[in-house]
């Protein structure tokens, strides 16, 4: 069963076992490598996150897709399908969901789901493109 996704959905990648294991989330499996947080919103597992003396940063960078029709989640589950496609090389390890807005044009119904990368790390400072795409590397041979 595909988990429900709403505004304050986090997904995380499945490349981080360790963040998973350190702050003991629970995530059922979404599509690709990416998993639905359960139980927690962005701002309550930022709370658990900070606890744990890990930050959660927040990108400004607002990412959405549109699709036509109904709202569904095999719609939504596309849409964030194409925003992972978008900031995919920015090896981000989470994204938020932000909105998820219907609309109408000329009679059509179309929706547009919005997103902001975020990303969990031990570190305050941001860590480099290049050791977050290291850190996705090294756990894609972990799980082989």
């Amino acid at each position: 069963m595909t988990p429900i996704v709403q505004v304050g959905t986090v997904l995380i990648g499945e490349e981080s076992p360790r963040i998973s294991e350190v702050l003991a989330l629970q995530s059922e499996p979404y599509f690709e490598n990416w998993s639905v947080v359960k139980v927690l919103d962005g701002v309550t597992l930022d709370h658990k996150i900070h606890a744990a003396r890990w930050n959660f940063l927040f990108m400004a960078d607002e990412i959405k897709a549109t699709f036509f029709g109904a709202i569904g989640a095999t719609k939504i589950q596309g849409a964030l399908q194409r925003i992972v496609r978008k900031v995919r090389y920015q090896h981000f390890n989470c994204l938020e969901v932000t909105a998820i807005v219907s609309k109408r044009f000329l009679g059509v119904p179309y929706a547009t789901v919005s997103a902001h990368s975020r990303h969990i790390q031990h570190g305050y400072r941001l860590d480099s493109v290049g050791t977050r795409q290291n850190a996705r590397r090294d756990a894609e041979w972990a799980r082989g």
